[in-house]
């Protein structure tokens, strides 16, 4: 039998499960939270996901990798487009969501809201 580790299905999906901020486990190691996978009727792995607010440090560091810099260091306009993908993503559904973002920009809090006032604005101009 192959290791987990060099299984093909592991190669093919680890990316996704970094880009996630997953862990992949052994299959005799999965809680029932986990997600095993299994390839032609034989478990190979389980995937452990991050809770949701460890999900959002790992997508602001994922974020900070893509613009090369801190969120601090971008500028206005980038930075109301990294909350507009935030949001998208559901990064301010998570309890203290907000206050996380506003801390990796280097912002206030109320100047994340005003972000997101006015993108919603945007999208709905007649207010309803």
């Amino acid at each position: 039998m192959t290791a987990p580790g060099d299984h093909p299905l592991v190669t093919a999906v680890k990316p996704l499960v970094d880009a996630m901020g997953g862990r992949v486990l052994p299959p005799a190691e999965a809680g029932p939270d986990d997600v095993v996978l299994a390839w032609e009727g034989e478990e190979v792995f389980a995937v452990r996901l991050p809770q949701l607010a460890d999900s959002l440090e790992h997508i602001l560091a994922a974020l900070e990798r893509r613009h090369g810099m801190p969120l601090s260091a971008l500028d206005r306009k980038a930075k109301q487009e990294v909350v507009r993908g935030l949001e998208a993503r559901g990064a301010f559904s998570v309890r203290h969501g907000v206050e996380t973002v506003a801390g990796a920009l280097g912002v206030s809090r109320f100047t994340v809201y005003n972000y997101l006032n006015r993108e919603n604005g945007a999208r709905n101009p007649s207010g309803k």
